[in-house]
């Protein structure tokens, strides 16, 4: 009795990381229920309590659906509804981190990102966006309808019914809730708007002093192909722009003694003019570079309403269509990184922190008290300081993760453009109805962060890009270092007009697009950001559409699997040039005069590419590593633009010399010297030069679970692309959705992203579409003009019903 006792315990009983096993087990709550067929009925009917009337879901091949609703509210329903159904636990499980709520579930060991996601004002910031939300009649009963859709799924399971994930992580789906529409919202911001370099920049600012600073980080790049074309006039007369505050001039003239931006990361669209394509009509494409999982971030659906006919993805846990198409329109983004988010010094009266100086007097802290639950243990009370500004994220060392978040200044306050109240969702309300171009540039005034180039084509025959967003009135170089949070001439001044945001509709060259390059050149009267990612992406780009006459979709879609390496056609050349064959042994020359004959496509089977990409990465580390690799003081690194910069035409200068060893080192020095390292560690790691030096096998591409789920992701992917080309495709980063829309009388769309449109590993439906996506095809996107219109690619229909 007792050893059955014990085993019954046992079972019931979580231990660690492993589910209670009995309940995991079970045959009829357990993972056998997660188990799909993909055979699905022909025929299923729903009765939903809050439908206000009948909505008829057409499932396709790919189980993707399409919504018709006889109103906006039961549009929205079911959209929250279906979405739940697919994807419960990825919805819940953004959301919770978002909201700095993982310890509830996982235990003490997600304490520090909760503490940093509230410490960085997440909630704070939801809070206020939903307040700009609700009011909005139309965005609120976009949020209230979806979220009680949700709901309506949540409360139709069963223990048996809940998705995998939950059952290994042994906890259960609560109520969504109006403001986890909105964590979605921040959690994009983070991802996109999040970053910060001020506090490497500042610290190399106190090491290096301003005129080094200045030389390394240029406002305007060395290579430079903005996306509003160079010497477009505009046509607006600007306000006046704030004057730097004397804190920020001294230091930049005095002689000072002495989450970082990843680059080669991004994403790229365009459109192209009528003029140059077989139809006569624009073309779009868009593939937005993100975190690649499973399941993916996207959710593929079509939404129609007496109001709209709409086609594209949308963010699980959100109303609306994100990116995507209508009868008239259609649209794509990608990230215009603005500076949106900036660092201010905050001078304490004494050290209880109730007090700070602002504007020549001391002001009240505010105190925002978050309340952290914690599985297995006491909830964490966390308090948090507010100023003027915002919150201090790290109000002292101690508070600080070690070996964590190094790139945020202990004792500053953060001003973050996600912390304002905002209204993105009637952009998408908008966007998604939009007919013209002026019910675009409309659109557009509502989005505020984060900031995003909206490409958009028409079947007018117009096409436009614009990057928008709420973009703060700033001076010159305003938050490239930690500003004096005591001054209000550091403050934000105010908003740039949105009908002032760099725009170009129809522009000669016959096309537009961007690759999160600089949005304008130096003629833009208003400062947006200094440094932006490098242009190898965007010239490509043009590059390939400059000379493109009679283009298809084919055309399009081959372009977004381009390889061809810009930084290689820029460097390359020089550093073959610096290198000492003489020097060289057999299998040093064997590399040699592959990386030579190389082609400069980063494509799978490359030995060259593997060459080429360690080669640089070892010359650009070994160039700044001596000086800017320093444990103890976080140091901002300069851009692969600056470096190139350097070796082309600044070959004996002195960034190049290591200041440990006697002698002086050049350009030529360091590029020998990474060479040979590069290729004895190739030769050491891989053998011979062969299959295990393509770069398909060299470089490390995968898709793993959202969780990290061993077994639920793909392993390494065999495949070309990396970050600098078109196909930006490195580690687990990479084109989330690729679209390609055809417009005209009757607008085609295709594309595919990564995975399935399930969320649940034991569906056919979880991963469906990675093989379509790996090979670069795409699919046709089903567009139906009504719930009627046949088609034999529909394979089922559910009919929800007011209960």
């Amino acid at each position: 009795m007792l050893i059955t006792g014990a085993l019954i315990w046992a079972l019931d009983t979580k231990f660690g990381d492993i589910p209670p096993i009995g309940a995991f087990l079970n045959p009829s709550t357990g993972f056998w229920q997660n188990a799909e067929s993909k055979n699905i009925l022909p025929t299923e009917d729903l009765q939903l309590k809050g439908l206000q009337d009948k909505v008829i879901i057409k499932y396709d091949e790919h189980r993707i659906p399409h919504i018709f609703a006889q109103n906006d509210h039961d549009l929205y329903y079911a959209q929250g509804f279906l979405t739940a159904r697919d994807r419960l636990w990825e919805m819940d499980i953004q959301t919770r981190s978002a909201a700095g709520r993982l310890a509830e579930i996982v235990g003490p060991k997600a304490l520090d990102i909760d503490r940093y996601h509230r410490r960085m004002g997440m909630v704070y910031g939801a809070e206020n966006s939903l307040r700009g939300v609700m009011k909005n009649p139309v965005s609120k009963m976009m949020v209230l309808a979806y979220t009680d859709g949700v709901n309506g799924y949540i409360h139709s399971l069963g223990q048996k019914d809940y998705p995998i994930e939950f059952k290994l992580l042994n906890y259960a789906p609560e109520d969504w809730q109006p403001i986890n529409c909105i964590f979605l919202l921040k959690l994009m911001s983070e991802t996109l708007a999040g970053g910060s370099d001020q506090f490497g920049m500042t610290n190399d600012l106190k090491r290096f002093g301003a005129k080094d600073v200045n030389d390394l980080f240029p406002d305007y790049p060395f290579h430079e192909d903005p996306i509003i074309p160079a010497g477009t006039k505009w046509n607006f007369k600007p306000l006046p722009i704030p004057k730097p505050s004397a804190g920020f001039n001294a230091q930049m003239t005095e002689s000072i003694h002495t989450k970082e931006i990843m680059p080669g990361i991004g994403s790229n669209n365009w459109a192209f003019s009528g003029s140059k394509t077989a139809s006569g009509y624009p073309i779009l494409a868009n593939d937005p570079h993100l975190n690649l999982t499973f399941p993916s971030i996207w959710y593929q659906l079509q939404l129609s309403s007496p109001t709209v006919n709409v086609c594209g993805v949308s963010l699980p846990g959100a109303p609306g269509v994100v990116i995507g198409f209508n009868q008239k329109i259609s649209w794509g983004l990608t990230n215009v990184d603005a500076d949106v988010l900036d660092w201010y010094q905050i001078k304490f009266k004494d050290s209880q922190k109730n007090e700070y100086w602002y504007n020549n007097q001391w002001n009240k802290v505010k105190k925002r008290v978050e309340v952290i639950k914690v599985l297995g243990g006491q909830p964490v009370i966390d308090t948090v300081l507010y100023t003027v500004h915002g919150p201090v994220v790290y109000a002292n060392a101690a508070e600080q993760p070690k070996g964590h978040h190094s790139n945020i200044p202990v004792g500053d306050a953060l001003r973050w453009i996600a912390h304002d109240e905002s209204d993105e969702l009637m952009c998408l309300y908008l966007l998604n109805r939009g007919k013209n171009y002026d019910d675009y540039r409309k659109a557009l005034t509502y989005f505020t962060a984060p900031a995003q180039n909206f490409i958009f084509a028409s079947s007018d025959k117009d096409i436009a890009i614009t990057p928008n967003g709420k973009f703060p009135l700033k001076y010159k170089d305003q938050g490239k270092f930690i500003m004096d949070g005591s001054d209000p001439a550091n403050d934000w001044q105010g908003w740039i007009p949105a009908d002032q945001n760099p725009t170009v509709k129809n522009p000669p060259p016959g096309f537009v697009h961007s690759a999160n390059e600089p949005p304008t050149d130096a003629s833009y009267p208003y400062y947006i950001n200094w440094r932006y990612d490098q242009y190898y992406r965007s010239k490509r780009i043009a590059d390939k559409l400059t000379p493109m006459h009679n283009a298809t979709i084919d055309s399009m879609r081959v372009m977004q699997l381009d390889n061809y390496s810009i930084l290689a056609q820029d460097i390359l050349p020089a550093m073959l040039k610096y290198l000492d064959t003489t020097k060289l042994h057999a299998d040093q020359l064997n590399a040699y005069d592959i990386v030579k004959t190389w082609d400069k496509h980063y494509a799978a089977n490359a030995m060259g590419a593997s060459i080429f990409n360690k080669w640089w990465r070892q010359l650009y580390d070994t160039t700044w590593s001596t000086r800017f690799n320093n444990k103890s003081v976080y140091l901002k690194t300069p851009s692969y633009d600056r470096t190139e910069k350097l070796i082309l035409t600044e070959p004996n200068s002195k960034w190049f010399d290591n200041p440990a060893t006697p002698q002086k080192e050049t350009c030529a020095d360091v590029v020998n010297a990474a060479f040979i390292t590069v290729v004895n560690n190739m030769l050491h790691n891989y053998g011979k030069p062969g299959e295990k030096w393509e770069w398909g096998n060299v470089k490390d591409t995968f898709i793993d679970h959202l969780a990290g789920l061993p077994g639920f992701g793909t392993g390494q992917i065999f495949t070309g692309g990396t970050g600098g080309v078109i196909n930006a495709l490195r580690d687990n980063n990479g084109p989330s959705w690729r679209m390609v829309v055809q417009m005209g009388p009757t607008v085609k769309g295709y594309g595919v992203f990564p995975g399935g449109e399930s969320g649940n590993p034991g569906s056919f439906f979880y991963n469906d579409m990675f093989t379509t996506w790996r090979d670069g095809k795409l699919n046709e996107l089903l567009f139906l003009n009504s719930a009627g219109e046949d088609s034999k690619r529909i394979k089922s229909t559910l009919t929800l019903t007011k209960k």
